[in-house]
């Protein structure tokens, strides 16, 4: 967000730009904005040790995205919390500040909120080769919904409406490449022979991460597989 405007990135004062669809992945100065520092908070995560995977710009006007990976679930959170500590001093340095809200510009604003895509795995699921095995594994998160919901961040409730590529924080599904799903089996994992991973797609962009990987590997290791 802009320090002086208040706003996302790209955003016109006193209006909107044009709607979302244009900044996915983009390229270019009339859809892209804050590749620099973005860029630059990668370099420093890779100079401190980070395992950096990615970024990219997201769905809404201003919105970027980075990957993180761990081995682990205090590591993937230690990792996450100093990633973000460093965003945050370095927007000091270009007048802007990170708004962590899961919808920032209000819950019936047309755009994509912001979320913490958690995607985990193990040894089961790494090895598995079943699809019943998977099945069972994400119905092991269907009848605990609202304890995941719980630690899932702030405010999600304005974000799993069941629009924007996401589903109702009411309901819990999951199906194969399903970016409205609350879990999504990627695509990859199935065309692997069903041996890979799982992405809750529910965490908020301001949740804990530590409490969130917690409640995660709790419900796996609870299926019975």
């Amino acid at each position: 967000m802009d320090t002086h405007t208040q706003l996302p990135l790209g955003f016109p004062i006193g209006g909107y730009p044009a709607p979302q669809g244009l900044y996915y992945c983009s390229v270019g100065g009339k859809n892209t904005h804050g590749r620099d520092i973005v860029e630059e908070h990668a370099d420093l995560c890779i100079a401190a040790g980070i395992n950096f995977e990615g970024i990219n710009q997201e769905v809404a006007c201003g919105q970027w995205e980075f990957q993180l990976f761990a081995k682990g679930a205090k590591k993937a959170g230690d990792e996450l919390w100093v990633a973000r500590y460093l965003l945050d001093r370095l927007t000091e340095s270009y007048g802007y500040y990170i708004e962590y809200h899961p919808k920032p510009l209000g819950k019936d604003m047309d755009w994509n909120g912001s979320r913490m895509h958690a995607n985990f795995s193990n040894t089961t699921l790494r090895t598995a080769g079943s699809k019943e095995v998977y099945e069972k594994i994400c119905e092991a998160f269907r009848p605990v919904v609202k304890e995941h919901i719980e630690v899932y961040g702030e405010f999600n409730d304005q974000r799993l409406t069941g629009k924007h590529e996401t589903a109702s924080i009411n309901d819990f599904s999951y199906g194969i490449s399903d970016r409205g799903a609350s879990i999504r089996i990627p695509i990859a994992t199935v065309e692997s022979g069903w041996k890979g991973w799982l992405e809750d797609r529910r965490p908020a962009s301001n949740g804990d991460p530590y409490k969130i990987a917690g409640r995660i590997v709790k419900t796996v290791k609870s299926a019975k597989v």
